[in-house]
C-alpha cells in the first residue's frame, strides 16, 4: 500500500490537488478548508455593522461532499472547450444561447459543464469563492444528455440551468433553509420546481441564502447562514453587502454560475440581492407564483421570484414557474404576456413614471437616470414620497411564521425520523444546544416570534391596516394616472410587501466605490407583463449591467 500526491491544473484555472490512495480506494481532495479569522478580523471595524462577521467559512459545509459527485465529468471538460464557447455564452440571454444550441454550435450538456466549470474554478480556491454554491444536482449532466436527445419545440427554459435559493423544495437535493436544524431535510419538489422541470429547465444546484430567509436575528449579516457559510458580493469579497436573503441567488447569477437563479421575497429579499449585484430580480404581485414547498416566513407576504442577467432572461424564468396551485390560497391564473414581454420594450412615449423628489436630491445615480427616462420621452412626474409609518409589521411576520413554519414542517419534510424538529419552539431550542456553531449572531426574531402576545383579533386588524398603508403610499399612481413608481433597490421594498404589489429592479449604474445600484420599478398588481415591457426599454436604453471584473475569465 502506498500513497503519493498528485497535483495538476484542472483545466479551469487552478490547481487542484488529489491525494490517492491507490488501495483499497482512491480518496480525492479538492478542497480543504482554511482559517478565515484574518478575514473575519479584518471586518470588525466596517462601517457597515452587518458586515461585521463572525465567520466566513462555514463550520459545518464540506465543500468536497458537494464538489465531488461531478468532478470527474467537470475535469473532462477541457479549457479549449471552455473558451471556444464562453463568448457564445457569458452575459448571454437565454434566446442567443438557444439558437447556438439549435444551429449545433454546442449542446445543452456542454452548457452545464460550462457552468460548472466557473462554479469549480471560482468556488473551490478560498481566495475568490463567494460561498454561494451549497449544493449540486448530482444527475444534472446526465438530465441534460437525455434533453439533448429531445429537441423540437419546447418553452425557452428547456435545457437553461437554473439555481434555487436554499428554501425551494427540490426532490434531488436537500433543502435547508440555510439552518442546521433542517440540514438534512429532504422533500419532493416545490410547485414551482415541478414547474420548471415540465418545461425542461435543468436545475442545477442550491444558493446559500440569509439564514431562514433574514428571520432570525436582526444583527445576522446579510447572506450568512449556519450551513453555508458567508455569502460574498463578487463586486468587493467582503466590501460590498450581498443583500438579503436571496444572496446566493443574486451572487451566484451576478458572476455567471447559471443562466439564472429563483429566489424569494417577503420584504425586499429579492430586490435587495438583486440589486447589491447588479442583476435583474422581479418579485411578483401575491399570489402569482405559488409558494408550496418553501420554507416560509408569512403566508401572507411571500413570494417566489426570477433573478437573472437580464430582463428578457427574466420574462422567460417568471413564465416558466407560472400556473395555478389548489394548494396555495393566493395562487392565481397567470395573466398573459409575460413570456413575449421581452420582444415588445415599452415605448416611453407612452409611460408614465412617477420619481421620488427626495430620492433626486440625495442619489445622484437615480437624477442621472430620472432624467435618460425623460429625455427618452418618458412622463416623468415628480412627487414627494410619503412617510407612512408600516406599524405591526414585525408582528405580522411573527404571528405568520409561527402558524407557518409548522405547517411547512408537517406536509413537506418527508424524513421527520432525522428532521425532529415541529415548530419555532423546537428550533429555538435545538439552536441553543450549540449556540456558537448553530446562530452565532443569536437568534432574537426567533425569541420574538414566541414572546408576541397578539391576539387573532388583533392581527387581522394589522394586516389589514398594513395593506391600507402600502397603498396610501403608493395612491399617486391611480392619481396621477402612473405605469410605475421609480424607486432605488429595496428602498420602498416594505410598502410593496404590504399593498402585495410586483416590483423589478433593474441595473442603473456603480457608485464611485464600484458598488451596484439599481433602478426599480413598483407597478400595479398583476402588472408584470407592463413592468417588463418597460424593464427592457430601460435597459435597452442604459445597458448598465458589467460582469465583476474578478469572475471575467
Amino acid at each position: 500500500m502506498y500513497k503519493y500526491l498528485l497535483c495538476s491544473f484542472l483545466l479551469i484555472g487552478f490547481i487542484s490537488c488529489k491525494q490517492i490512495e491507490a488501495e483499497p480506494k482512491e480518496e480525492v481532495v479538492l478542497w480543504t478548508p482554511y482559517n478565515d479569522s484574518a478575514e473575519v478580523a479584518a471586518s470588525a471595524d466596517n462601517e457597515n455593522r452587518r458586515m461585521r462577521y463572525k465567520f466566513i467559512q462555514s463550520k459545518v459545509l464540506d465543500k468536497n461532499e458537494v464538489f465531488l459527485p461531478l468532478y470527474d465529468e467537470v475535469s473532462q471538460f477541457t479549457e479549449a472547450q471552455y473558451e471556444k464557447i464562453k463568448p457564445l455564452v457569458l452575459e448571454q440571454d437565454i434566446p442567443t444561447v438557444q439558437t447556438h444550441i439549435d444551429e449545433g454550435t454546442f449542446t445543452y450538456e456542454d452548457l452545464v459543464l460550462f457552468y460548472l466549470h466557473r462554479i469549480y474554478k471560482y468556488e473551490l480556491p478560498n481566495r475568490t469563492t463567494l460561498n454561494t454554491i451549497i449544493a449540486l444536482n448530482p444527475n444534472v449532466l446526465e438530465e441534460a444528455r437525455k434533453l439533448d436527445e429531445s429537441k423540437g419545440d419546447h418553452h425557452p427554459i428547456y435545457g437553461m440551468p437554473i439555481l434555487l435559493k436554499d428554501n425551494i423544495g427540490t426532490e434531488e437535493m436537500k433543502t435547508t433553509a440555510g439552518a442546521i436544524a433542517l440540514m438534512d431535510n429532504q422533500t419532493d419538489d416545490a410547485f414551482i420546481v415541478e414547474r420548471l422541470k415540465q418545461k425542461g429547465a435543468l436545475i442545477l444546484g442550491k444558493a446559500n441564502l440569509s439564514e431562514w430567509a433574514n428571520f432570525i436575528c436582526g444583527v445576522c449579516p446579510n447572506g450568512q447562514s449556519a450551513v453555508g457559510g458567508q455569502t460574498l458580493n463578487p463586486y468587493g469579497r467582503r466590501i460590498f453587502d450581498t443583500g438579503g436573503s436571496s444572496a446566493g441567488s443574486g451572487t451566484s447569477t451576478a458572476a455567471n454560475y447559471a443562466v439564472g437563479a429563483v429566489g424569494t421575497e417577503t420584504s425586499g429579499s429579492i430586490l435587495s440581492p438583486s440589486s447589491q449585484n447588479s442583476v435583474v430580480g422581479l418579485k411578483p404581485t401575491i399570489g402569482l407564483l405559488s409558494r408550496t414547498g418553501i420554507v416560509p416566513i408569512s403566508s401572507t407576504l411571500d413570494t417566489p421570484g426570477p433573478m437573472t442577467k437580464n430582463v428578457t432572461d427574466n420574462a422567460i424564468l417568471l413564465d416558466a414557474m407560472l400556473g395555478k396551485d389548489e394548494a396555495d390560497y393566493k395562487s392565481v391564473s397567470a395573466e398573459p404576456g409575460i413570456l413575449s414581454a421581452w420582444m415588445h420594450p415599452e415605448p416611453f412615449g407612452k409611460v408614465r413614471l412617477g420619481a421620488m423628489k427626495n430620492l433626486m436630491e440625495r442619489d445622484s445615480i437615480y437624477a442621472a437616470n430620472v432624467e435618460a427616462l425623460r429625455e427618452a420621452g418618458a412622463q416623468i412626474v415628480e412627487f414627494e414620497g410619503e412617510n407612512i409609518p408600516l406599524d405591526g409589521f414585525t408582528t405580522l411576520l411573527n404571528l405568520d411564521m409561527e402558524q407557518d413554519l409548522p405547517a411547512y414542517l408537517r406536509s413537506q419534510v418527508k424524513n421527520k425520523d432525522v428532521v425532529q424538529v415541529e415548530s419555532v419552539e423546537d428550533v429555538v431550542t435545538f439552536n441553543k444546544q450549540d449556540s456558537l456553531v448553530r446562530i452565532p449572531y443569536g437568534q432574537a426574531r426567533f425569541d420574538g416570534i414566541l414572546a408576541d402576545s397578539t391576539t387573532v383579533e388583533q392581527f387581522e386588524k394589522i394586516k389589514k391596516d398594513l395593506k391600507e398603508s402600502g397603498r396610501a403610499f403608493f395612491k399617486v399612481m391611480e392619481e396621477k394616472d402612473l405605469d410605475a413608481v421609480l424607486s432605488i433597490n429595496n428602498y420602498h421594498a416594505g410598502y410593496a410587501a404590504v399593498a402585495e404589489y410586483p416590483a423589478i429592479t433593474v441595473p442603473m449604474g456603480y457608485k464611485t466605490s464600484g458598488e451596484p445600484e439599481s433602478l426599480t420599478f413598483i407597478g400595479k398588481p398583476f402588472s408584470e407583463a407592463h413592468l417588463l415591457r418597460i424593464g427592457k426599454a430601460f435597459e435597452d436604453l442604459t445597458k448598465a449591467r458589467q460582469i465583476p471584473e474578478g469572475y471575467l475569465k
